[in-house]
């Protein structure tokens, strides 16, 4: 039954949210508006769709298209895993139609939107919420707890074996090899990347003294790859490696950190990850419809786990063709809904949406239009 999940609910909120967007493609309460009949069989959209950018969206992007074009025959969502920099400059410069972003826009891009976008910009949409986690491949070791501080030295080449001092202090049962430190760092503009050092940079200013950015530092000693499969497959070969990367992609015989949160050490999971983006902040300064939001990195909630990426769509506010505007919010409001998001989470272990969140996801999709 599992499998038929998609036919019988999904398919139909694909269908109503083709239907709300050939109807109403002002509208931007689609939240307030009355319910869609559900039993309706509304026009399905056709065409294709162009997206580029987070890798670490990769399995639920998989699933997504896959559901979207079985319940829409004759509809193609395409999309690229180059990294959610790429992703960014390809919505900018107007060669995908969306992208998949592990950051937010930052000012000059948002600012930057306005020439392919409209006079409002390019909005960010959460539609993929994942835990970082810290993996490792160490042998008969698939847990150690860390501190932030001992992260940013690890990650800084500033502990060189596994046995070292401060390892060993937040860790006193496990048997630490004398195993070189190999830190793996991603290659390419990385959301995935921009998330991480800003954990670090928030949580362990004294260490690491970097800015956050979606490009490792030049200046730090170690292994790189393109793409989360290309930093876990990286680590996966190395002994001593350790790497940051979306959950959903570390599996096999990799360990993964538990992370001090307060004066508790927390585990990754789904759970954790989304009580953390219970308490971010929205990022001031935006369109009505944009739901960039900003993370509490030092936070102490208990059970919190405060490396996370919250995952973006980025999509114009107006678009050229009537057919693309239709396309992008059947699309989208698909992915956002509780079919979406549980094909999601079953496919990439990440946690569905809050529906305070979702509500206003679909409000902000729902505005999107045709060029006047």
């Amino acid at each position: 039954m599992k499998a038929l999940r998609f036919g019988r609910h999904a398919a139909i909120a694909v269908i109503a949210a083709g239907a709300l967007a050939l109807t109403a493609c002002g509208s931007d309460n689609a939240t307030n508006a009355p319910a869609a009949n559900p039993t309706a069989t509304g026009p399905k959209v056709t065409g294709t769709l162009t997206g580029i950018g987070s890798s670490a969206q990769g399995a639920a992007m998989d699933v997504w298209k896959t559901d979207f074009a079985s319940a829409n025959q004759g509809a193609t969502v395409q999309y690229s895993p180059d990294g959610s920099g790429a992703g960014r400059k390809a919505i900018l410069d107007g060669s995908a139609q969306f992208a998949g972003s592990d950051a937010y826009l930052k000012d000059d891009e948002y600012a930057t939107s306005m020439a392919k976008c409209g006079p409002e910009g390019a909005i960010n949409i959460p539609v993929y919420i994942s835990p970082i986690a810290v993996a490792f491949n160490l042998p008969d070791i698939k847990e150690l707890k860390l501190d932030a501080a001992t992260v940013a030295k690890i990650f800084r080449g500033q502990i060189a074996n596994w046995n070292d001092p401060a390892i060993a202090a937040l860790n006193p049962d496990a048997k630490l090899p004398d195993l070189k430190v190999t830190p793996v760092s991603r290659s390419d503009d990385s959301g995935t990347t921009s998330n991480f050092t800003d954990y670090l940079a928030a949580a362990a200013p004294e260490v690491w003294t970097d800015k956050a950015a979606g490009i490792w530092p030049a200046s730090l000693s170690g292994e790189n790859a393109k793409g989360t499969s290309g930093v876990v497959k990286t680590v996966t070969d190395t002994p001593g490696a350790v790497t940051y990367a979306d959950d959903s992609a570390v599996s096999g015989k990799l360990g993964i950190a538990q992370i001090k949160v307060g004066n508790t050490f927390t585990k990754i999971s789904a759970d954790a990850a989304a009580k953390a983006v219970d308490a971010a902040k929205p990022v001031a300064g935006r369109a009505a419809n944009d739901l960039s939001i900003k993370l509490d990195r030092t936070t102490t909630i208990e059970g919190a786990y405060p490396i996370v990426l919250v995952s973006f769509h980025v999509l114009c506010s107006t678009y050229d063709k009537q057919e693309t505007v239709d396309l992008v919010k059947s699309f989208d409001s698909y992915v956002v809904s509780d079919a979406g998001q549980q094909a999601a989470a079953d496919a990439a272990k990440s946690a569905p949406l809050s529906k305070t969140l979702q509500e206003k996801a679909l409000k902000s999709i729902e505005s999107i239009k045709v060029k006047s």
